[in-house]
């Protein structure tokens, strides 16, 4: 354990933010899982509402260092191509 008054204080800001990214990096995975469902299920009008959400918990989890930027690219694209893909 930490013996320092600063390494004390680290740790519990540790805690924090780990709870906080916990939140954040399921958000952004059960999002990504819905936009999936809904393009295995077909279903275009739904994939097409949640194509900006998506992307937007998507960005935001790049710009809090969830997940890498090039990561979020590919996962944008992908799904992109796929809802095309449906749209045609």
């Amino acid at each position: 354990m930490a013996n320092h008054v600063s390494a004390l204080k680290a740790a519990r800001q540790i805690e924090r933010r780990t709870e906080i990214n916990r939140v954040r990096r399921t958000r952004v995975r059960n999002q990504i899982r819905a936009m999936r469902r809904a393009l295995e299920k077909k279903d275009l009008q739904s994939a097409t509402q949640l194509l900006p959400v998506t992307f937007s918990l998507v960005d935001r989890a790049a710009k809090w260092g969830i997940i890498k930027k090039n990561t979020a690219a590919r996962y944008k694209s992908r799904l992109h191509n796929n809802l095309k893909k449906l749209a045609a």
